[in-house]
């Protein structure tokens, strides 16, 4: 993984295994906003977990009629602040993703984000934090 030279988009980038996040990404026009000052906390998907999603869910969702929805998934794998597992050990928490929707972040035995498992911990980016999953999280609308 890349190291805290990179922001977190180039650090997606360079990983090699968030090819449809990263490009989902720029479909949705959050380049940008990603690379700012944030920091930001990401649970960034797997290309695994994308591909799990219902055939077709992926390609539906990068055409341009369907950038609001895309935006309000991506968002809602976005936190406000840089928040690292020790923040998280032991605790249960519910803080607001960037999309305005509650997250249930359980860290008792293991992490999880809204019952998706954070498979890789604390990838730390000049602007933020990015923790792996291993499941898409959908808005509850």
């Amino acid at each position: 993984m890349a190291s805290e030279t990179h922001d977190i988009v180039d650090t997606a980038v360079a990983a090699g295994s968030f090819t449809t996040l990263v490009a989902a990404v720029a479909a949705a026009g959050l380049v940008e906003t990603l690379k700012g000052a944030g920091p930001f906390t990401v649970f960034a998907p797997t290309d695994a977990a994308f591909a799990a999603l219902p055939a077709g869910t992926v390609d539906d969702l990068v055409k341009p009629e369907n950038k609001d929805k895309l935006t309000a998934i991506l968002t809602l794998h976005v936190l406000s602040g840089a928040v690292h597992a020790a923040d998280i050990a032991g605790k249960t928490l519910s803080p607001a993703s960037v999309n305005g929707e509650t997250l249930d972040v359980d860290g008792t035995d293991g992490v999880t984000v809204n019952g998706a498992n954070v498979v890789t911990a604390d990838i730390a980016c000049t602007n933020g934090v990015i923790h792996v999953i291993d499941t898409v999280l959908l808005p509850k609308g």
